[in-house]
């Protein structure tokens, strides 16, 4: 096997064959570990070779690549790189994998918290112990090696060397030296210490036994293709080489996971590849990760791969920005870039507050790197302020949002010639809410890096959300260049799957004699279907009528675990064409039986949470993207679960699947059904702002107007004003269009006869009753900043015995807004001064919105408004009033002499282009008002309108697309259900 002969005559023919420059013979694609052939421009020759890492470059790959023959990493473009032909693989590597037996590497652990410091086991060897290592081969004259143990294609050795005429072992040296520690030796150890001798030149000729084929370790376990098994662990991996990407599942504990590449996770944040100092700084701010997406997305973003990353946490920055700061170091890949100023990576947010937050953590993060001076650019419809953005010198990082930068580039298309790394936070909200934006960027990012001096220079897209669309799949077939996709929420991966999504309503009763219909008896290929149950009982209710229609059909449930293996193996047996095999099983089977092939899942039950359904859809992951034999899951709906139609529905539109016109039908009557159950519910901020509520579905909130509720409240003798011209002082600004304040009534102001007399009362000292035990909801009064106060209790906290100072929440009744005070600065209230309801009225300045679809007014806009208005009397037309809501145009404010434009406000909004025009905010409201509801039961009104904006909301769902069961009385669902499916039917 280690005859020089036989090498010589592989690379003679081997070379001969390559230098044919047959294009048969170039790889389709290429991923880390893959074995191919390579040309060395150093040895002038073809040489087999493993890919090591992948680096992306304008116009080609660059890889680095061990030669197996000769022991040595070289960079490698990926048009010198050719498929492994099995011919030239017959012969074992030379260069051999050793390690010293049983010594681990150590490291010092510094704990900043504790201030303490201590030798702890280590994953990799330090810089200190490697060059210790290289000093001491450099000064040897002799080197010996005796073999203990083969373990996969790694050989573990004592390793002796001789330096000035005395033998040293280095195992025992660099434990002396605190470089390592030793370890325990493993159960799969092939030889004993005792049996080996030593062996010089490091051949393995000297060794006397051969308990296993020693030119079998030496191959990796992927080119071997076969079971490896892990005795220390008791799992068992197969190992698979293709020649194109694959899906990949992680199996085991881990949750289940998605992948376009084959990707090696990192456990822990001491093996991540960032740098050092920003890993002190995630733990100073006590990070807990990497979390499994984490672990398996930050190591092609941090080589500068496109990727895509779509979690259930895919809100989450540091899902990039680590890796990214990472790679932002590399200066030596930009120095082909025009040297002008100019960004090199750009983040693009779908909204101001989420840009705010992706710089300032941008901003603490950034501190442990190279400067990169970050900017946020919000821009409005003001051509002014777009033309003079300047930028400072050295910015290196842009936070925008799409329409900001479209605005920027209008005026500054130079900006962006050094642009390399492109961002895109919550891409699928990016794209539902801007997507003709979002492809302009993209167009412009595209010719950007296709000019000539930009060759060598990193390209990157990074795009991180929680869901898969049609508009992700297009950037990744157009835009980038074989993207990483990492894919942990299991529903939105069976949608970049292409399963077909079905979903059956029936009734219960009649779900058996539903799914004997839906099954196919006489497939033309093999098919295998999974029916997932909720019980034992339905397990076997359901095994049994499958056996009864002559199905070979399997079970497995927690009561016959002892069953699970023989289902397996039949599970996992080869089918001839037009067999059909049927696995019925409850939910907590799955793990332990890692079934990823099948065709078809069956939901007999309904699943317990969209996890436990992404679980069972993951269970076809082998045959994501199958185009032959496409996935289907088959969803029966029936009136037991109803109540979850809204979120089947959701889910079935976001997958652009057919929806039965009876679950739309239905849907609307439960919808209908959940705005009944909100009727004493606060009215919708959205709706009140804008008119229009986005997420009517989820929002916890009321959406129609409500006899009772909406009825103008009392502020003393009378009650609020439905038309006409009144006086307004705005005390508490809550944004740019929503502000609390107060009506003056100029003939008698009844609020300023209370202020006077409160003033009067408590001056006196004794009149200060400090409250020594407090009630919910009680009024009382505050002395700050020179006045009193009325205020209203909202929140206890659970306070410990004996406690005099603890915080409680109030509202000021008089101006609207909260706060937190001491218990011990409550003074009890007379109830002369209670008499008085609260004078606070909500005001909302009408027809006008946030510019780009922004549901919140931009800080800017709100500060401009704040300072403008807040305690200055003005005169306001009402346009519209419900409960403590009036709608309002401001016409004249009281420091101005002459009469100003009738939408002043509003126009002053309009002026800084951080506002468009909003002409159906009063329309909308006035149809509601043209349908008024009744509330059925009796309601506590007493705390007014906006007395329960922080209580929590009924019914909130309480994970996305699961509503909860709670609208009334289940059986008129039911009852509901039933009646459709007989109109239907």
């Amino acid at each position: 096997v280690d005859s020089e002969m036989e090498y010589k005559k592989l690379h003679t023919e081997m070379n001969q064959f390559y230098n044919r420059d047959m294009e048969e013979v170039k790889p389709l694609t290429l991923e880390e570990g893959q074995v191919c052939v390579v040309f060395c421009q150093e040895l002038k020759c073809w040489c087999r070779a493993v890919v090591k890492s992948i680096l992306f470059c304008a116009d080609h790959y660059l890889t680095e690549c061990f030669l197996v023959d000769y022991a040595k990493y070289i960079p490698v473009k990926t048009k010198n790189i050719r498929v492994a032909v099995e011919a030239f693989m017959q012969l074992p590597y030379r260069a051999k994998k050793f390690r010293l037996y049983c010594t681990k590497p150590v490291t010092l652990h510094i704990d900043f918290c504790e201030d303490t410091a201590e030798i702890v086991p280590a994953k990799r060897w330090d810089s200190a112990a490697i060059q210790y290592f290289q000093n001491l081969l450099k000064g040897t004259t002799h080197i010996e090696a005796k073999l203990c143990a083969i373990e996969d294609d790694n050989f573990d050795v004592y390793l002796y060397v001789t330096i000035k005429d005395e033998k040293v072992c280095v195992n025992d040296d660099l434990v002396a030296k605190n470089f390592a520690s030793y370890a325990v030796t493993k159960e799969n150890t092939v030889n004993s210490a005792k049996s080996q001798k030593p062996w010089s030149s490091l051949s393995l000729k000297s060794s006397p036994e051969k308990v296993i084929n020693p030119a079998l370790a030496l191959w990796p376990m992927l080119m071997q293709g076969k079971v490896h098994n892990n005795l220390e662990t008791g799992e068992y991996n197969v190992y698979l080489f293709l020649l194109k990407p694959s899906i990949v599942s992680k199996k085991g504990k881990q949750p289940p996971i998605v992948l376009s590449n084959k990707i090696e996770p990192l456990s822990t944040l001491e093996t991540t590849p960032l740098l050092v100092d920003l890993k002190k700084e995630l733990l100073r701010n006590k990070f807990l990760g990497p979390n499994l997406t984490e672990s398996y997305c930050w190591p092609p973003i941090a080589r500068g791969c496109d990727s895509v990353v779509i979690s259930h946490d895919g809100n989450d920055p540091l899902l990039y920005i680590p890796p990214v700061l990472t790679f932002l170091q590399s200066g030596s890949c930009y120095k082909s870039l025009p040297t002008r100023n100019g960004p090199i990576a750009l983040i693009i947010c779908p909204g101001w507050r989420k840009a705010q937050l992706v710089f300032e953590l941008l901003e603490k993060y950034g501190r442990c790197s190279r400067p990169l001076r970050p900017v946020l650019i919000l821009l409005g419809l003001n051509k002014e302020e777009a033309k003079n953005v300047k930028l400072q010198r050295g910015c290196e990082v842009i936070v925008t949002t799409p329409h900001s930068l479209l605005r920027l580039l209008e005026h500054h298309s130079l900006l962006f010639r050094r642009l390399c790394h492109l961002v895109f936070d919550e891409v699928d909200n990016l794209f539902s809410e801007a997507s003709k934006q979002i492809f302009s960027i993209l167009e412009y990012y595209k010719k950007t890096i296709t000019v000539e001096e930009r060759e060598s220079a990193p390209h990157q897209i990074v795009a991180v959300g929680s869901h898969w669309s049609k508009h992700i799949e297009h950037l990744t077939k157009e835009f980038m260049n074989d993207p990483y996709i990492v894919i942990t929420a299991m529903e939105e991966a069976s949608i970049y799957g292409n399963v077909q999504q079905v979903v059956q309503l029936c009734l219960n009763c009649e779900r058996i004699s539903v799914l004997l219909q839906i099954l196919d008896f006489t497939p033309s290929k093999a098919q295998k279907t999974l029916i997932f149950t909720n019980s034992v009982d339905e397990t076997e209710m359901v095994y049994k009528v499958m056996k009864s229609s002559s199905i070979f059909c399997l079970k497995v449930h927690k009561e016959i675990e002892f069953h699970f293996k023989y289902a397996v193996e039949q599970w996992k047996k080869m089918f001839s064409s037009g067999t059909h095999v049927v696995l019925v099983l409850t939910d907590d089977c799955m793990p332990s039986l890692g079934i990823t092939d099948a065709t078809c899942v069956v939901h007999f039950s309904f699943p317990a949470s969209p996890r436990v359904f992404g679980a069972r859809l993951h269970s076809m992951s082998d045959n994501f993207q199958n185009v032959l034999q496409k996935a289907k899951s088959i969803l029966l709906l029936t009136e037991r679960n109803g109540c979850h139609a809204v979120g089947v529905l959701r889910y079935l539109e976001h997958t652009e699947a057919k929806i039965p016109p009876e679950l739309c039908d239905f849907t609307a009557g439960v919808l209908e059904a959940k705005e009944d159950m909100k009727l004493a519910r606060p009215l919708c901020q959205y709706l009140k702002r804008s008119g229009v509520c986005k997420n009517m579905r989820i929002c916890p909130n009321r959406h129609r107007v409500h006899l009772q509720i909406d009825l103008p409240q009392k502020m003393s003798d009378n009650t609020i004003p439905m038309a006409g011209c009144v006086t307004v002082i705005p005390l508490h600004i809550v944004d740019a269009t929503n502000y609390f304040g107060r009506i003056i009534d100029k003939q008698k102001d009844q609020y300023a006869i209370l202020a006077g007399e409160m003033i009067e009362y408590f001056e006196k000292a004794r009149n200060k009753v400090c409250v020594e035990m407090v009630e919910k909801l009680a009024l009382y009064g505050l002395h700050e900043e020179g006045l009193f106060h009325r205020v209203q209790v909202l929140e206890i906290p659970p306070k410990e015995e004996n406690c005099f100072f603890y915080n409680v929440t109030i509202r000021y009744i008089d101006e609207g807004r909260t706060g937190q005070v001491q218990v011990h600065q409550l003074f009890h209230l007379p109830t002369r001064f209670q008499i008085l309801p609260p004078q606070a009225v909500e005001f909302i300045v009408c027809r006008v919105k946030p510019i780009d679809n922004e549901i919140e007014w931009n800080p800017k806009v709100t500060r401009y408004i704040h300072h403008k208005i807040r305690g200055k009397p003005h005169e306001a037309k009402i346009v519209l009033a419900l409960g403590n809501t009036i709608w309002i145009r401001v016409t004249k404010l009281s420091d101005l002499k002459t009469s100003i434009n009738e939408y002043n406000i509003r126009s002053e909004i309009l002026s800084m282009g951080m506002g468009t025009d909003n002409p159906e905010h009063i329309k909308q409201l006035q149809k509601l008002c043209k349908h008024p509801k009744m509330l059925l039961k009796t309601v506590d009104l007493s705390l007014g309108h906006g007395a329960c904006l922080n209580s929590p909301a009924p019914g909130l769902p309480h994970e996305e697309g699961y509503t909860s069961p709670d609208l009334g009385c289940c059986s008129h669902l039911e009852a509901g259900f039933c009646r459709l499916l007989q109109v239907h039917g």
